[in-house]
This record gives C-alpha cells, sequence and structure tokens, in this order.
C-alpha cells in the first residue's frame, strides 16, 4: 500500500486517485504515524492556503498535514527529506489530496450522508498502535496520543469522518467499468496493422573523402567546434607518499623483544591435548542412564541414540578450553580425565543430561623459541610497523597543526615530495594518456576537495596504513586544448563532418528522387553508391513496441509515414543516412482474435474508471467551489525549502 501511494503522489491522476487511499494507508500505521492521519484540531491562525466551500485550511494547518505525509512516505524511503518531497511536486499533491478530500465531504454532507459515530470510534479503535496489551482499544493511550501530539479528539474525528466519507463515496469506482467491445476492436486492429517498405544507409564512409582540409579550414572548423575540445579543470598536486617499507627498517624486532613475546604468550607455545567427543543431549535422567548403559555395553553411542529418537553431534580436536567454552566446564573436566574410548554421563547439561564418548586423544608437542620466531616476529614487525606509521603521522599532523608548509613537513620529516602532472579529477593525464594510477586515487580525491591556498592535508593512502602529505600546486582551469596540441583530431572530426554533410547530400538527392515517383531501386543506383543496396522493412506496430536499439528508430518513423512516401534518419552515431519509403499497409484484423480483443477491453476498463472518479471528485469540487491562495502556497514551498 506504501508504494503504491509513494507512485501515487507525484501525478495529477494520482492526487484524485490517492483520496481513495490515505485513509485506509494512514489507519494501518503503528501509533508513531497516526497523525498521518490526524488532521488539525481546528484552525490555528494564520494566512489561508485553500478554501473548499465554507472550510478553510490555513498555512500552519497545510504545513503540518505535509509534515504528516513526509513521515508516512519515510516508512518506505528512509533517505527522503523534505527539500526532495518539495522538489517532486510533493506540496501540490498534498493539497490536491486535501482538496479532493474536503470537496467528498462536502458532496456527502450536502447529499445528506452520515458518517456515524460508530464508524468513527470502529475506525480509531482498529489502529494497531492505540491497543493495550490484551489487543483492546486503549482509550488512555489514545488520550496520551492526542496531549503528545497537541491534538484535539475532535480534530481527529473530523479527520477520519472526512476519510471514511471518501471512501463512501468513491468505493463504487473501484470496480472496473465494462469497456464495449467496439471500443477495444479498431485499438486491437490498429496494434495488428504491419507496414512493409524499404530502407537503404548512405555511410559516410562511402562518400569521397575529398581533399585534405586547409589550415584555414580547421581554424574555422575548431573555432565552430570548441566544446568538442574543452579539457576540464586540471590541477598539479604537490605530495609526500609514507607506506609501510618506508618504516619497515625502524620496525624489525630485536632478540630482547622476540624473547619476551614468546615468555609473554608460553601458553600458546606450550605442549597441549586435543580430543574429539561424541555426545547426545538426554531430557531426562532414566533416557540418559539407559542410553549410557547401551553404550557401556557395546552399542555405538550414534546408533544407541538413534534408537531413541535422538541425534549424535561430534565436536573434533578441542582443547579442553575450547571444548568448556562449547559445552560445560564439568563435561570437559570429564573428557579430559576420561581414557581414549571411553564413556562419560550423563552429566547435567543446559538443555537436559550428556552422554559423551571420547573418540580420539591427541598430544600435540609444544614448540621452542627457535621454532616458534619466524612466526613472533612476523606478528612484532606488524605492530611495530603500525606503530612507526603512528608515530610519524602524529608527528606530521602536529606540525600541520601548528601552521608547518609542505616543503617544512617533508624536511623536516625526511619525507620524498612529488609532483604530479596536471591531473584530470579521475587521476588522468591528458597529456598522457593511459590508466590512472589507483594509488593516487585518494591524493586526487582530496586534492579536488582543496582551494587554492588551503593549508596541506593528511589523507589516508591505503588499507596499510599508508598515507600522505598533500598540497595543492598549480590550478588550470577548463579551456579547450590549443589547436596545435588537437589539430590531429580536429582533422579526424573535420573529415567526418564534411562526410556526414556529403552523405547527407546524397541520401537527399535518393529522397527527392523517390518522393518524385521514381523507384527506390533507379534512385539508388544513379547515386553509383559502393555500398549496400535498399533492403526490405517490415514489422508490425507490436513489434516495433518490442524493438530494441538501433533497429526501433526505422521502424518507429515507418509507422509515422503515408504509403508511397520517403524520409531521411540520422544513424545514432552520426556516421551516416537512412533513407526510409513506406510502399504498404497492411490493416490488423483482431476479428478473429477475441483473448486479444478482451485483454483491451479489460484495459480500457480500468481507465474509464480512473476516468469517471477523476470526473466525479472534479464535479464536487466545482459544486463546493475551491479557492486555492498562491501567494501563501509558494511561501510554504519556500518556508519548506529553507528549513533544510
Amino acid at each position: 500500500m506504501l508504494s503504491n501511494f509513494r507512485r501515487l503522489i507525484y501525478s495529477k491522476v494520482g492526487a484524485v486517485l490517492a483520496i481513495i487511499f490515505l485513509g485506509l494507508l494512514a489507519l494501518s500505521m503503528t501509533s508513531g504515524d497516526v497523525t498521518s492521519i490526524l488532521g488539525s484540531g481546528g484552525s490555528i491562525g494564520g494566512d489561508t492556503v485553500v478554501e473548499v466551500g465554507s472550510t478553510s485550511i490555513t498555512a500552519p494547518e497545510f504545513r503540518s498535514r505535509i509534515d504528516q505525509e513526509v513521515q508516512v512516505l519515510r516508512q518506505q524511503q528512509t533517505t527522503l527529506d523534505v527539500a526532495q518531497f518539495v522538489g517532486n511536486g510533493g506540496v501540490e499533491g498534498t493539497l490536491e489530496r486535501l482538496i479532493n478530500g474536503l470537496a467528498l465531504q462536502a458532496f456527502g454532507r450536502d447529499q445528506g450522508m452520515v458518517v456515524s459515530k460508530r464508524m468513527i470510534d470502529g475506525e480509531i479503535a482498529s489502529i494497531p498502535g492505540l491497543q493495550g496489551l490484551n489487543g483492546q482499544f486503549d482509550p488512555s493511550l489514545f488520550r496520551q496520543l492526542l496531549a503528545e501530539r497537541k491534538l484535539t479528539e475532535r480534530g481527529v474525528r473530523e479527520e477520519v469522518e472526512r476519510q471514511l466519507m471518501g471512501q463512501l463515496l468513491t468505493a463504487q469506482f473501484a470496480r472496473p467499468v465494462p469497456a464495449p467491445r467496439q471500443l477495444a476492436l479498431p485499438y486491437t486492429d490498429l496494434s495488428l496493422e504491419r507496414r512493409e517498405g524499404e530502407i537503404a544507409y548512405v555511410p559516410g564512409a562511402a562518400v569521397a573523402a575529398g581533399p585534405a582540409p586547409t589550415d584555414a579550414e580547421l581554424q574555422t572548423f575548431y573555432q565552430r567546434n570548441q566544446a568538442r575540445y574543452m579539457v576540464p579543470e586540471r590541477r598539479v598536486i604537490r605530495y609526500a607518499r609514507v607506506t609501510p617499507d618506508q618504516v619497515r627498517a625502524r620496525a624489525i624486532p630485536t632478540d630482547a623483544e622476540i624473547a619476551q613475546a614468546y615468555a609473554r604468550d608460553r601458553t600458546k607455545y606450550a605442549p597441549t591435548e586435543q580430543r574429539s567427543i561424541t555426545q547426545v543431549v538426554v531430557l531426562d535422567r532414566a533416557g540418559a542412564d539407559a542410553l549410557a548403559a547401551k553404550v557401556k555395553g557395546g552399542q555405538s553411542l550414534t546408533e544407541a541414540a538413534r534408537a531413541a529418537g535422538l541425534e549424535a553431534t561430534t565436536i573434533a580436536s578441542a582443547d579442553k578450553a575450547t571444548l568448556t567454552r562449547r559445552t560445560s566446564a564439568a563435561l570437559a573436566d570429564a573428557v579430559f580425565g576420561a581414557a581414549q574410548g571411553a564413556v562419560v554421563g550423563p552429566l547435567r547439561g543446559g538443555l537436559g543430561f550428556v552422554v559423551a564418548r571420547v573418540d580420539a586423544v591427541k598430544q600435540l608437542p609444544g614448540r621452542t623459541l627457535a621454532q616458534a620466531r619466524e612466526e613472533i616476529v612476523a606478528a612484532l614487525t606488524r605492530q611495530k610497523t603500525a606503530d612507526a606509521l603512528n608515530q610519524l603521522q602524529k608527528s606530521v599532523d602536529d606540525r600541520l597543526a601548528d601552521g608547518a608548509t609542505f616543503d617544512e613537513v617533508v624536511t623536516d620529516q625526511k619525507l620524498a615530495a612529488q609532483t604530479s602532472g596536471a591531473l584530470l579529477a579521475n587521476g588522468t593525464d591528458p597529456d598522457r594518456p593511459g590508466a590512472p594510477d589507483p594509488t593516487l586515487a585518494p591524493i586526487v580525491q582530496a586534492a579536488f576537495q582543496m582551494e587554492e591556498g588551503d593549508e596541506p592535508q593528511l589523507v589516508a593512502a591505503g588499507q596499510d596504513g599508508a598515507f600522505a602529505v598533500v598540497a595543492l600546486g598549480r590550478v588550470s582551469p577548463a579551456a579547450p586544448r590549443p589547436l596545435a596540441q588537437a589539430r590531429e583530431q580536429v582533422a579526424k572530426d573535420f573529415a567526418a563532418d564534411r562526410a556526414r554533410q556529403a552523405a547527407r547530400r546524397v541520401a537527399g538527392q535518393i529522397l527527392a528522387a523517390v518522393n518524385r515517383g521514381q523507384s527506390f531501386a533507379q534512385a539508388w543506383a544513379a547515386t553509383g553508391l559502393n555500398a549496400a543496396p535498399p533492403r526490405p522493412l517490415k514489422a508490425s506496430r507490436e513489434e516495433v513496441e518490442r524493438a530494441q536499439g538501433p533497429t526501433r528508430a526505422p521502424l518507429a518513423l515507418m509507422f509515422a509515414m503515408t504509403p508511397g512516401s520517403a524520409r531521411l534518419l540520422e544513424e545514432p552515431n552520426g556516421n551516416g543516412w537512412a533513407v526510409i519509403k513506406l510502399n504498404t499497409i497492411i490493416p490488423g484484423d483482431a476479428s478473429r482474435d477475441p483473448g486479444r480483443v478482451a485483454a483491451l477491453q479489460n484495459v480500457f476498463s480500468q481507465v474509464l474508471s480512473r476516468e469517471l472518479l477523476q470526473q466525479f471528485v472534479f464535479a464536487t469540487r466545482a459544486q463546493a467551489g475551491v479557492k486555492v491562495k498562491q501567494p501563501a502556497v509558494a511561501r510554504t514551498k519556500t518556508e519548506l525549502q529553507g528549513a533544510q
């Protein structure tokens, strides 16, 4: 329901249709969103935004309604903000729904319709957020909500009455209006219509290239098409990267540090014992005793458990600490105190009584300092490298905070300064074609967020703790590449443009000849082009709708032509022109396909229902009289956007 409402909220037809769904939608919310149906409890002052009959809505009331709708929409689109709501026409949609609701309410009252107190009570009581622990409506929760939202019970009831009146008046339009077969039949015939014609392509490459362009021609072409050769803003970046390799020398652990690490983690390198077990959990003690007796009598624990309708589980190669965590201290003590093959238990566990069998015992020898040295050195090196990087980064950060320049920081910390070429925001250098250096990506990103004159920045430059000091060098604003540098590309573009124009002239000759009555084949042959000759072009309207890519445009154009006529169509890539001639129109005949006609009747039924609903609501608006104060609406939009 929410997703349907969100799609409707920004459309003109939706402004009419949503009056049916808004009440149901809001009534389904929890108490946190009950304000979606709770209108203002009477006028609270302020400029009038709209008058519908004798009812006026003030700017604060209108603003409150907008806030309520935004809250409802955020249930589905959590990132929605008020600015997006306003920009997408949400204010206008809210106003339309408000007007529609008031107009329908006024019409219903004029016709003597009454929404009973019992109906209103039932709708309020059905809100889940207002139900107590027993599932019944809790009046205290209702009063508490009114107090929290600063609403009145009268205002709530008036809003619910308005929603129910709208639902009662528009419910009949939810049923499709039967569409006559004779209405759908001609449109179905039209969808089956087929057209046949011819198409020929005049590629620029098939036309004589002409002489090489002169300097004057290139200069003129360049001046007219400078936008083609614009180079975006470029920046020269000064930076000094610090990587783990640069501090590795100071991160080599000493023998004393290695010995201390070994002593600190002595238990890690001491001899250990691991055991594998199979265990079964039995809910009652008697069943556990019976199971243990069968296993001790020679039956396997797995088979005995299966016979009792239980499932055995295994724990492989666990030391005592691990087994304690996965089972219990009592079971771990018993298992590690038993011999291989022994049955342990029953012992009380968290879910019942445990019977276990010691499947295997494995003794793992410890490791000497010499055996563990390589592992310890690697771990200490990683830690000392990270510490060295952190210390160096802190020193650089402190110097930058003191106002040191890029050169001063580089000199003080003995860093290697580098200067990039004039880079684009994506890290590429137009003067040196090739893929950008991925290691420079965070540096380039930081540099393009800086302004000229900004202080150097410290930038994270890798997942391994690397960082960089970044300073902005020269900034070159966006400008066209000089003709001297772009001459080769300009010459290619000039030739392509000249070929395109020449192809257009040839295609125009074919077009003129065909429209004078000459056959397509004769008109094509007269050009002497060395290209593929005309070929048939056939399709139905349905095939046009399904067509994708470059084949769709020629087919669609053919269905916009009259028989015997020809049209030109430029190729999407600009490399040539297509000449299309329509020869024959074959009318569709849907009389033998009743299923297709019925499907279109169903579509028309829905359209007619929506149209009748729209006209009905518009009629109630006309009868009630609607006066929208556009300046007040504009002020509301401005206030909403300014509040962001």
